[in-house]
């Protein structure tokens, strides 16, 4: 998909609890956002991507990391973020072709990029070439895999050429959303990357400065995952 995670900015000194707290506010409310989900996916750096609700196509991307044993999480930084046109869709029921940035936790495979890789990045890189494809073919053998060149059984029509996306995929993070074993139709090519001219087919995406930086961040040792979400409700971003 060519295109498209967000979260609201977490305060980082949480108040004191008593006299301090806000009436009425949810529970933890005041604690940085990873200490308030179900999951961040047992490593020490997380990204969050947060919508207000399922039919919002913007957001905000947080990168968080964890500073050890008996530390806190902490923000090390943000961007504004765009979502699928038709907003987000719960990851698990999801249908391929909806316009819908799939909701959930999941890890990140590899980056990709038109553009050489920014000085510093640690994350597998691969460097998109005149013949590297995203298969998203139901029907071929490499759904949901980069392939270069094509797969034989492959349709060209079923398959985003990625060097057509200059200025989308001039850097990017796979999402690892219906990948380790891909369910047809439920999505593919769903990637984290530079913002296009809208919103997007169902990716996440961010300015470009952002992305370089994420890809500097972004460390394997540390296991760094995503997080996609709402505020609340069923998709709420805190339930992964």
């Amino acid at each position: 998909m060519r295109h498209a995670v967000a979260v609201a900015a977490a305060v980082l000194c949480p108040p004191l609890l008593g006299a301090w707290s806000v009436p009425g506010a949810p529970p933890g409310a005041g604690r940085p956002l990873p200490e308030r989900m179900a999951d961040t996916g047992g490593g020490s750096q997380l990204i969050t991507a947060e919508a207000a609700t399922t039919g919002s196509t913007t957001g905000t991307v947080t990168w968080w990391q964890h500073s050890g044993t008996g530390g806190r999480w902490e923000e090390a930084g943000s961007a504004p973020a765009r979502f699928g046109a038709n907003g987000l869709a719960d990851g698990a029921t999801r249908r391929q072709g909806t316009g819908t940035t799939p909701t959930g936790l999941y890890d990140l495979p590899f980056a990709f990029g038109i553009e050489p890789a920014p000085e510093g990045v640690r994350h597998p890189y691969r460097r998109v070439g005149p013949d590297s494809w995203c298969c998203q073919d139901n029907d071929s053998r490499a759904y949901n895999r980069w392939s270069e060149p094509l797969a034989a059984d492959c349709r060209p029509s079923e398959a985003e050429h990625l060097v057509g996306y200059r200025q989308q995929y001039a850097y990017a993070l796979v999402i690892g959303f219906n990948y380790r074993k891909p369910v047809r139709g439920r999505g593919a090519g769903v990637f984290l990357h530079v913002h296009g001219d809208g919103a997007t087919a169902g990716c996440v995406s961010v300015p470009a400065d952002a992305m370089r930086r994420l890809l500097r961040w972004a460390d394997p040792s540390r296991a760094p995952h995503i997080a996609v979400g709402t505020a609340d409700g069923p998709t709420a971003i805190t339930r992964y």
